[in-house]
C-alpha cells in the first residue's frame, strides 16, 4: 500500500472498530494538517496544546496496535510449530512468560484445548471470550473493543489456525501500557507541569538564575528551569583543603556534600541556593557557583528485516535509508553507544546481548532497570535486535548500548548525575553518547563533563526539547554537543519539535515503535525519540571508519543529510534530515582515502622524482 492510501484510508480505519489496523497509524498527520510556516512561528498556547494531545492520542493508539500486532504475529508462529499437546504447552507458557501482557490464553488444536493463565472474573471480560472463541472456531479473527475495567485495560483477541480450520486461540491481554504512555507522553511533551513543584525540593525559574515562576501548565515549562532549592554547583579554582571544606560544611550547615573532580555539589539543611551561591562567590575564589539543576526526558537492494513488526509500523527506518544503510555497514561491538537516561530493562527480549554492563548513578550498587520506559524505549531505536523474528528492529545489527541511569522514576536528574554520566560513558569506554534528556539553563558544570568527553574523542547526541520553542536548550545547544530536532513520516517538523541555530539535523521523532518495559512494545514521540537514531548513525560511522574523529563524524552527517525546508541550513531542520547511506559512503570514502594515503603519496613523490632526473 502507497503512502498516498494510507493517508486516504486513515480517517476510516480511525473510527473502524479495533482490528489490526495498518500503518496509517505510524505515519504523520494528513496532508491538510500539514503545519505552515507561519504556523510554526505564530501558533498559540492553545493550537501548541491541541496539537500535542493530538500526538498523545495518536502514540496510544499506535501502542495498542502495536501491543495487538505484536500478540497476533506471536501466536502465529506459535501455531505454525505444532507438535505434541505436551510440547504445546510448553512453548505456550514459555511464550506468556515472555510476554506478561497475555494473562489468559486459550489454545485449540486438533479437538485440544489448552488454557493457560488467570481470567479476571469479570463478566465482559467473559462474553468477549465466547465471541474470540466462536470467531476462531469459524476461521475468522476478532478483536474487541477496548475495555475499561476496574482501572485496568484489556483487549480479546482471537487468532484462527490457517493450516486447520476451526482451530486457533484466543487470549486476554492487559493493554495497562497504553495507559502508561498517556502519562509517559503527557510529561515528555510537556503538558502537565513536570517535574512537579515541591517534589524532592524543586523550584521552577527563569533559566540562568534563581528567579522564581510558578509553573501550573505544561506550557510554562518552555520557560523554565528546575533546580534543588537546598543545593549549589561550587567549582574551586584551588581545590580545598579538608580543613577549608569542614569549614564549609559548618558555615552553611551542609546535610550533605559529593565531589566530582575539582566540582562540589552542596546540600544545606538551612540556607538556599542563592544563598549559598551568594556565600561561595563572597567567601572563596571560585569558578562558579550555580544551581544544581535538573535535566529531564525530552517519551544496494534494500535488507528488510524479518521483525515482526517491523514492515507495518517501523516507517522511521527506511525514510532515512537505514535498509540501503545495512549494505555498507551493519556496526561493530567494538563501538559502544552509551544512553544516559531512566536505564533499560535488561532483560527485554529485543535487547538480548545488546547491552554492555552499565551502571545506576542515582541508586548506587543496583542494576541500572528502567522504572519509567524512556530509556528503553531509546535503547531499543539504536539496538533492538535485528532479524530475530521479534518485535521491532534497531539501526544497529552489532553495537551494544551502554546504560547510564541517570534519571530517575520521576523521569528527572540532577545536573551532578547527568554530568557524572557523561565522564562514566566516557571512562568506560563510549565512542557515542546519547542524552535525551534537557533542560533551559547553562549549567557550567555539566559543560565542564561535557567537554571532558569531547576532548577524549566521544561524539554527544543530544535532543533539543519539545515546546515548539527557539529558546536554546542543553545539553543541546552546547558547541560540543550534536543537537536533534523532529521530523514526521513525510518530512514535514513535528510541531512539538524545539527550533533554531544551534539545531544540527533532524530524523524521525513521531509516533516511532521500540521497546517498553515489560517486554512489551509502545509508539511514543519526542525529539527524545528522534535522538537516538542519530545516536546509531555515529555509532555505524564509527564502525566502519574507526579513525575518524568525533568533529569529523559529525561534520559527515550534516554534509550527508537531505535538505529539507529553507535550502541550506535552516532553524527547523539544521542541515537537513539524516540520509544513513549517504553518511555511511562518505565515511567509507574517508577510510579508503586514509589507508591509501602513503601509497599516494609514494607515488606522488615517485612522479617528482621523474620529472627533475
Amino acid at each position: 500500500m502507497t503512502r498516498r492510501k494510507w493517508i486516504g484510508w486513515f480517517c476510516i480505519l480511525a473510527a473502524a472498530a479495533l482490528l489490526i489496523p495498518l500503518t496509517p497509524w505510524f505515519s504523520s498527520p494528513s496532508p491538510a494538517n500539514k503545519e505552515k510556516k507561519p504556523e510554526m512561528r505564530t501558533m498559540t498556547a492553545h493550537r501548541e496544546r491541541q496539537l500535542k494531545l493530538a500526538t498523545v492520542k495518536h502514540d496510544m493508539d499506535a501502542t495498542a496496535v502495536l501491543c495487538h500486532a505484536e500478540c497476533a504475529k506471536n501466536f502465529q508462529k506459535l501455531m505454525k510449530h505444532e507438535a505434541s499437546a505436551t510440547t504445546n504447552e510448553h512453548h505456550l507458557t514459555h511464550l506468556m512468560t515472555m510476554h506478561k501482557q497475555m494473562i489468559y490464553v486459550w489454545w485449540r488444536h486438533q479437538s485440544h484445548s489448552i488454557t493457560k493463565g488467570g481470567k479476571p472474573a469479570l463478566s465482559q471480560l467473559n462474553e468477549e471470550m465466547m465471541k474470540a472463541k466462536r470467531h476462531v472456531v469459524s476461521g475468522k479473527a476478532y478483536s474487541s473493543s477496548p475495555l475499561q475495567l476496574k482501572g485496568h485495560r484489556y483487549m480479546v483477541i482471537g487468532v484462527p489456525d490457517t493450516k486447520h480450520k476451526g482451530d486457533g486461540i484466543a487470549a486476554i491481554l492487559l493493554q495497562d501500557i497504553v495507559t502508561k504512555v498517556q502519562g509517559h507522553q503527557q510529561r515528555n511533551l510537556r503538558l502537565v507541569p513536570y517535574p512537579a513543584e515541591g517534589k524532592y525540593k524543586i523550584e521552577s525559574v527563569k533559566p540562568n538564575s534563581t528567579e522564581d515562576i510558578t509553573v501550573r501548565t505544561g506550557e510554562d515549562n518552555g520557560n523554565a528551569s528546575h533546580y534543588h532549592m537546598n543545593e549549589v554547583v561550587v567549582k574551586f579554582r584551588q581545590p580545598p583543603t579538608v580543613d577549608q571544606l569542614a569549614q564549609i560544611q559548618k558555615d552553611i550547615t551542609a546535610l550533605a556534600m559529593k565531589k566530582l573532580g575539582y566540582t562540589y555539589v552542596f546540600r544545606s539543611r538551612v540556607m538556599d541556593a542563592e544563598s549559598m551561591m551568594r556565600y561561595f562567590k563572597s567567601s572563596w575564589h571560585v569558578v562558579y557557583a550555580e544551581p544544581h539543576y535538573l535535566y529531564m526526558t525530552n517519551a544496494a537492494s534494500d535488507i528488510i528485516p524479518n521483525d515482526a513488526l517491523y514492515s507495518e509500523y517501523q516507517w522511521n527506518l527506511p525514510v532515512i535509508e537505514t535498509e540501503k544503510g545495512w549494505n555498507v555497514s551493519k556496526g561493530s561491538n567494538n563501538v559502544i553507544i552509551a544512553v544516559l537516561d531512566t536505564g533499560v530493562q535488561m532483560d527485554h527480549p529485543d535487547l538480548k546481548g545488546k547491552l554492555a554492563e552499565g551502571t545506576n548513578l542515582v541508586i548506587t550498587g543496583t542494576p541500572p532497570d528502567d522504572d519509567v520506559g524512556h530509556g528503553t524505549h531509546v535503547a531499543g531505536i539504536i539496538a533492538a535486535a535485528v532479524n530475530n523474528g521479534e518485535g521491532v528492529a534497531g539501526m544497529t545489527w552489532y553495537n551494544k548500548v551502554l546504560p547510564v541511569k541517570v534519571l530517575d522514576s520521576s523521569g528527572a536528574g540532577s545536573t551532578y548525575t547527568v554530568a557524572e554520566g557523561v565522564i562514566w560513558a566516557t571512562d568506560h569506554g563510549a565512542k557515542v553518547i546519547n542524552m535525551s534528556l534537557g533542560n533551559y539553563a547553562e549549567a557550567q558544570f555539566l559543560h565542564d563533563a561535557i567537554k571532558y568527553a569531547y576532548d577524549k574523542g566521544v561524539v554527544l547526541i543530544a535532543a533539543s526539547g519539545n515546546d515548539n520553542t527557539e529558546r536554546p536548550g542543553y545539553p543541546a545547544a552546547y558547541p560540543e554537543v550534536f543537537a536533534v530536532a523532529s521530523t514526521n513520516s513525510d518530512g514535514t517538523r513535528s510541531t512539538f519539535s524545539n527550533y533554531g541555530n544551534y539545531i544540527d539535523v533532524a530524523a524521525p521523532g513521531f509516533s516511532i515503535a521500540s521497546t517498553y518495559p515489560g517486554s512489551q512494545y509502545a509508539a511514543l514521540s519526542g525529539t527524545s525519540m528522534a535522538s537516538p537514531h542519530v545516536a546509531a548513525l555515529a555509532g555505524l560511522i564509527r564502525s566502519i571508519n574507526p579513525d575518524l574523529t568525533n568533529v569529523e563524524v559529525m561534520d559527515i552527517m550534516r554534509k550527508s543529510a537531505k535538505d529539507l525546508g529553507d535550502k541550506g541550513k535552516d532553524n527547523y531542520f539544521g542541515y537537513g534530515q539524516i540520509d544513513v547511506v549517504n553518511a555511511l559512503k562518505a565515511a567509507q570514502q574517508s577510510k579508503v582515502s586514509l589507508q591509501q594515503f602513503p601509497q599516494q603519496v609514494e607515488r606522488r613523490l615517485a612522479q617528482i622524482a621523474s620529472k627533475y632526473e
